[in-house]
């Protein structure tokens, strides 16, 4: 039997039966399907291969990671993902790109899907339930969207005078964009503030966003909690630090590139969560009972070299609650 055999006649067993299948055949075969660049997160990958590891698996050893990155170009992803199903993959993980696990969950209701996504997997139709998911999907939420609330309340506790504050979303991306938008308007309006919002899908589209942002006079900048945007956070802290824009990020990667402040769970470690997910999986757990996780640490980083660049005083309450300040 080959790979493309993997899953021939899957069913809606109890015990999902893709692993016996799977290794019967040799080396089960682990789709990792993406929306960016292998180069924007190369640094993540060895967290997913040591959470392959703990639960068993080795690259190369006793399965086979193949990668399909869509470098940014969504259109591609059905095509990829329809690619994977061909191969025979026995799981489909997708961290942190809510692009790739659509495409991932349309081409396929059989093959188990591992995803990592900012929204709400039950708003968007992904699982049934956060503890019981019910179908061939589950993973982890990182909550990036309903914590748009609380980044803003922290960019408004940086720049308490401030009465405009802009927002950066990916239009391509609506599962992500639009319910992010309304959390931030919802919120601004409790503390009286506006919320204009800036679109961008490309590195062009960026460079423009920045240049709209200038033009309103914007005293603050949230970004999006995307993949996309990840990929670009050089671009994106250096268009800040020219154009002298506090902003606050989803990732605590920007501020080490250089970011002003960032809030949000650790890519690492849901890294690390997608491949434990994975090998369970491959043992024989079936995804519909195994339970969406949510994040448990969060981190609040703030890079003052950066602070005095721009000549922003950091209050000694926001200093306090930072995890890490990078000086």
């Amino acid at each position: 039997m080959n790979r493309r055999a993997f899953l021939a006649g899957v069913g809606g067993a109890t015990a999902w039966p893709v692993a016996s299948r799977a290794q019967q055949a040799g080396k089960p075969l682990i789709g990792f399907l993406h929306s960016a660049s292998a180069s924007a997160f190369a640094e993540h990958l060895p967290a997913f291969h040591k959470g392959l590891n703990e639960a068993g698996y080795i690259d190369r050893q006793n399965i086979t990671v193949e990668y399909r990155w869509a470098e940014g170009r969504n259109e591609t992803l059905p095509a990829l993902a329809a690619d994977l199903v061909r191969s025979g993959a026995a799981v489909i993980v997708t961290p942190i790109s809510t692009p790739a696990t659509l495409a991932a969950k349309a081409a396929t209701s059989t093959i188990p899907i591992v995803f990592v996504i900012g929204a709400d997997p039950v708003k968007m139709g992904l699982v049934a339930s956060l503890n019981r998911p019910g179908g061939n999907a589950t993973g982890i939420s990182d909550i990036g969207v309903e914590l748009g609330a609380k980044r803003l309340a922290l960019l408004h506790e940086l720049l308490p005078d401030a009465t405009r504050f802009a927002a950066l979303v990916n239009p391509d991306n609506p599962g992500i964009t639009e319910p992010f938008v309304a959390e931030l308007r919802m919120a601004a309006s409790v503390i009286g503030r506006q919320i204009e919002v800036l679109t961008a899908s490309t590195n062009s589209g960026i460079d423009t966003a920045f240049a709209q942002l200038v033009k309103m006079r914007a005293d603050g900048l949230l970004i999006s909690p995307e993949a996309l945007f990840v990929a670009r956070r050089s671009q994106l802290v250096t268009l800040a630090a020219r154009h002298a824009v506090a902003a606050l990020y989803h990732r605590r990667e920007f501020a080490d590139a250089g970011g002003l402040m960032s809030y949000g769970s650790s890519f690492a470690d849901q890294f690390r969560q997608t491949g434990i997910y994975a090998g369970r999986i491959l043992k024989g757990e079936n995804p519909a009972e195994m339970p969406v996780q949510l994040p448990t640490k969060f981190e609040f980083v703030i890079n003052l070299q950066t602070a005095k660049t721009l000549d922003i005083q950091i209050p000694a309450a926001l200093l306090a609650r930072a995890d890490e300040v990078i000086e």
